[in-house]
């Protein structure tokens, strides 16, 4: 057996595509547009992982609430620099609702309000602001 991928539903493909590609970095690999059916599926892969992906599902006329997607749980990432990865996101106006208090782990929602995990790769020190940073909403 071989894993493929997970597929997420997103209401704006741009601001979607923005978050997982200018904030975490991934790259889209492949896009499919279904006028019949009405859809549009973007995958997605980390440079350092190409055969793990993430399917963004866009369903041009839905108006369907996905809910908080607390019941999925997160998607997680590894990456080389905690603090850089989080104060990208921050200036790119997302919240860190789980700051890199201890240099190893934080979180952060998507646009769909989907929860992502950020595990640093190695150990950095805890550094400010981060270390003092509180908790915000439900991650």
């Amino acid at each position: 057996m071989k894993y493929l991928h997970t597929m997420v539903r997103v209401h704006d493909l741009d601001a979607s595509l923005r978050f997982y590609c200018e904030g975490l970095g991934l790259r889209e690999v492949r896009r499919r547009d279904v006028p019949a059916g009405r859809f549009t599926l973007v995958f997605l892969a980390a440079a350092e992982s190409p055969e793990a992906e993430l399917e963004l599902t866009y369903n041009w006329d839905s108006s369907e609430d996905y809910g908080s997607a607390r019941n999925f749980g997160h998607l997680a990432f590894l990456v080389t620099d905690i603090y850089a990865t989080c104060a990208r996101l921050q200036a790119m106006g997302y919240t860190i609702h789980r700051p890199p208090r201890d240099g190893h782990m934080a979180f952060v929602r998507s646009p769909d309000l989907i929860s992502m995990e950020l595990l640093q790769d190695g150990a950095l020190a805890p550094a400010e602001p981060w270390a003092s940073m509180p908790n915000v909403g439900q991650w």
